[in-house]
């Protein structure tokens, strides 16, 4: 059913289906943000969906597979109308909270595809991920193992996360990639550097995660350490901690400037930037936001039909390059370096 609050659509990637032109994250429904309200997260999945959001976005490591297993009665429930997302490659333990381990091997592939699946209770996955690069595995390997669940129809289309533009070359050329998957922002513009272009080139959408810089270019805090629950991982990150956090949410005078100007949310302000990044760089650009309350949906839903002016660009063009701190505690998780 739409209405004059659904959003537009775009292809994801050259030849792909139509999917709403803002995605939902679903990490923290269930991971890594501190205690959820389950039916409230439930109620902003199935409002999602009458707003035109269809690409919704999971992966196997968010709470150990609970997070696949948390969607889906929802994405069953809805299996024609929407374009679902998961990731494999990231290797943790519960047991031990240390542990950390990239695979990108055939064997992990396989299973990996079989557990979401199973979690998922789906017969196929719309938007297959790898969600890191191990660079001792190489990327024709990974994209080969990849293309033979497509040939199988566990899979629709490839996706990569974090990638340089030599990785992305490599991976299409052995099967189309659809997405890439990395975090650009107001604070994080790396990707910028080359992986955009080739992206652009080559047909590809590009799906920007933490588009709101994990909450702090909405201005809903600003020392994570201090204003977060004790679970909240942002606590351990470097720009939301300590001096980086204040030198940080000074950097979002602007922002604020025009969100009172146009009458607008800060959040807003930052997620009309993002969208608007595909008419800068000739490409589809589908941010998936996430949150796990429907007003902050309408909020985020909301931003794409904002429009900055040249001037307001202009003004927020500088932001990115004072940004304190990293993306991670260990940027090692990042396609940083490879561009």
């Amino acid at each position: 059913m739409s209405n004059e609050n659904t959003i537009a659509t775009v292809a994801l990637g050259e030849g792909g289906p139509l999917t709403g032109i803002q995605g939902l994250g679903c990490m923290g429904m269930t991971h890594a943000y501190g205690p959820t309200d389950e039916a409230e997260a439930r109620a902003t999945l199935e409002h999602a969906l009458e707003l035109g959001v269809t690409l919704f976005d999971t992966a196997d490591i968010y709470g150990f597979g609970r997070n696949e297993e948390f969607i889906a009665p929802f994405v069953r429930a809805h299996r024609d109308r929407i374009t679902l997302a998961t990731k494999f490659g990231i290797v943790r333990r519960e047991d031990d909270p240390s542990y950390q381990e990239i695979r990108n091997d055939r064997a992990y592939i396989r299973q990996s595809v079989e557990g979401s699946l199973r979690r998922l209770g789906v017969d196929h996955i719309d938007l297959y991920y790898m969600h890191r690069r191990n660079l001792d595995v190489p990327m024709e390997e990974t994209a080969g193992a990849m293309a033979e669940l497509v040939a199988e129809g566990k899979v629709g289309r490839l996706g990569l996360s974090e990638v340089s533009p030599g990785e992305l070359r490599a991976a299409h050329a052995v099967h189309p990639i659809a997405a890439v998957q990395s975090e650009w922002s107001l604070f994080s513009r790396d990707v910028e550097e080359g992986v955009v272009a080739t992206a652009a080139e080559l047909g590809v959408a590009f799906v920007p995660y933490s588009p709101l810089g994990r909450g702090f270019l909405t201005g809903s805090f600003v020392s994570a350490d201090k204003e977060l629950a004790s679970d909240d991982w942002r606590r351990t990150q470097p720009r939301f901690t300590g001096d980086n956090a204040a030198a940080n949410a000074a950097l979002l005078e602007p922002v604020r400037g025009i969100a009172v100007e146009r009458g607008i949310t800060v959040g807003q302000v930052a997620l009309a930037w993002v969208q608007q990044r595909a008419q800068v760089h000739g490409l589809a650009v589908i941010p998936i936001p996430g949150t796990r309350k429907r007003s902050r949906l309408d909020e985020n839903t909301a931003a794409t039909r904002v429009v900055l002016t040249g001037d307001e660009l202009a003004a927020l063009e500088p932001i990115a390059e004072k940004v304190a701190g990293g993306r991670y505690a260990d940027m090692g998780f990042t396609s940083v370096g490879r561009e």
